[in-house]
């Protein structure tokens, strides 16, 4: 172990960094709940899609903890995942695309070799530097309130606002409060509480704990009927083992289209970006939180080996979307094992077996309902919504504009990638009319470019 993570020299022990690596494990596992859910909406198979977080998570993790040798741990990224089933996957089934899920992930395989060119030439740091801080957070922010409302929605405690006047469908408001007599609502409710209140009390995995409360609570309105949804009772009746593993070799793993991109090429490249362009932001701002809090950073404030660390999260997306998830990036929830006193890639190693040693406990992970992981969802919106702290709104008028619209075009547009298109669109433009055409970076204008172009399509009727 000291050869293998040079444990003395970090300042730490097996012990510890064991203790850390599972407390890291349980601040993420519900990924293994929530993101089969989100993924099937997509048209998935909810089974495999399980696996194949698992296996991603534990892939992509092992690649840090031994390449990198950071106590950080990775998995299916929330907002990734929920612009990959609720804005990538309806758009291309409104183009007529049979199985949209596979383009999506065909993309995500481009972003991955992308993230892993960019990687080794050192680029991915100054695509970082030369994006403005205010449109940086702003993305994030954004980010979190989109999650909140996929969230809210698949619970049912938000609805559309839409009645059948015996003409034609109509609606007053855009959305709507649900049924606030129905179980998956009010229980959808006092499990945000039930998180909020243990992420309060600093209890270990209290967003994995509060998806089960729910989850249980929801068992209980099952069983005195109240609740007369899909059983929320774990199928036991015909178990296999790695019957999921099985699934995701024969229903997900290398199932690409590269059909759809020779002849959709700006489509493809607006998708790709996006993907890219979030999970750049996600990783890079992830590497610096758990640096920050583990101590991490040298003299300079800047993380050694953050090449490495930043190779091993393009391998995970690449090996994700070769076995049927969404991108797969570094989790925040790291910190909490670096709290703990993680400090090596012994902490990494401990979260990436617990991931494979979770697989055969997939009937308990599937059963859980969207109402369930609402909570997950909400919190997390939360968490990412208070980058929204860090903008300055008396700066320069294109920082400012540029991170409010891609705040609040996310959510009300119900889309990741609009809302970064936004920012970015308007702050390109802001800078010119300023007269501060200078200040652009080429990255900066490739972007815009991209975007002008995906804008034209949709006027032109090109693309959705």
């Amino acid at each position: 172990m000291e050869k293998l993570f040079k444990l003395k020299e970090n300042g730490t022990t097996v012990r510890t960094e064991i203790i850390a690596g599972v407390t890291t494990f349980l601040a993420m596992a519900y990924i293994l709940a929530v993101n089969p859910s989100i993924l099937s909406a997509a048209g998935m198979d909810q089974s495999a899609v399980f696996a194949a977080t698992a296996v991603s998570a534990a892939f992509a993790t092992l690649i840090m903890a031994f390449f990198a040798n950071y106590p950080v741990a990775l998995a299916s990224g929330m907002g990734l995942n929920a612009y990959f089933a609720y804005t990538v996957v309806p758009q291309l089934a409104e183009q007529g695309i049979t199985n949209p899920w596979q383009v999506a992930l065909t993309a995500i395989l481009v972003e991955g070799i992308i993230f892993i060119i960019l990687s080794i030439f050192k680029f991915r740091e100054t695509l970082v530097n030369k994006v403005p801080a205010n449109l940086k957070n702003g993305i994030s922010a954004g980010i979190g309130l989109f999650v909140t409302i996929v969230g809210l929605k698949g619970a049912g405690v938000v609805t559309t606002d839409a009645y059948y006047d015996g003409k034609a469908v109509q609606s007053s408001t855009l959305v709507k409060l649900g049924d606030l007599g129905s179980a998956p609502v009010v229980l959808a409710l006092v499990g945000l509480l039930i998180v909020a209140a243990l992420w309060h009390f600093k209890v270990k995995g209290s967003i994995l704990i509060g998806i089960l409360a729910t989850w249980v609570l929801g068992i209980i309105a099952q069983l005195t009927g109240w609740y007369d949804g899909t059983s929320l009772i774990p199928d036991f009746s015909n178990y296999h083992v790695f019957g999921p593993v099985a699934d995701m070799g024969s229903k997900l793993a290398f199932h690409f289209d590269f059909g759809y991109v020779a002849s959709n090429v700006v489509n493809f490249a607006v998708i790709v970006f996006a993907f890219l362009f979030v999970d750049l932001f996600d990783t890079v701002g992830t590497l610096i939180g758990v640096a920050q809090e583990g101590k991490l950073l040298n003299e300079k404030g800047e993380l050694p080996r953050v090449g490495r660390a930043l190779m091993a999260d393009a391998i995970g997306t690449c090996a994700g979307a070769c076995l049927g998830t969404s991108t797969v990036t570094s989790y925040v929830e790291s910190t909490t094992g670096v709290a703990e006193g993680g400090r090596t890639g012994l902490t990494a190693f401990t979260s990436a077996i617990l991931f494979l040693l979770a697989l055969p406990l997939y009937p308990i992970f599937l059963a859980i309902p969207s109402f369930a992981t609402a909570p997950a969802l909400v919190f997390v919106g939360l968490l990412m919504l208070k980058n929204i702290t860090k903008m300055d709104f008396n700066t320069d008028i294109a920082d400012t504009v540029g991170g409010f619209l891609a705040i609040i075009m996310m959510p009300f547009a119900y889309s990741i990638a609009t809302g970064i298109m936004f920012g970015i669109l308007s702050w390109v433009i802001l800078k010119v009319v300023t007269g501060k055409i200078k200040d652009i970076h080429p990255v900066m204008w490739v972007a815009f470019g991209l975007f002008v172009l995906r804008i034209v399509t949709i006027i032109l009727g090109i693309s959705s």
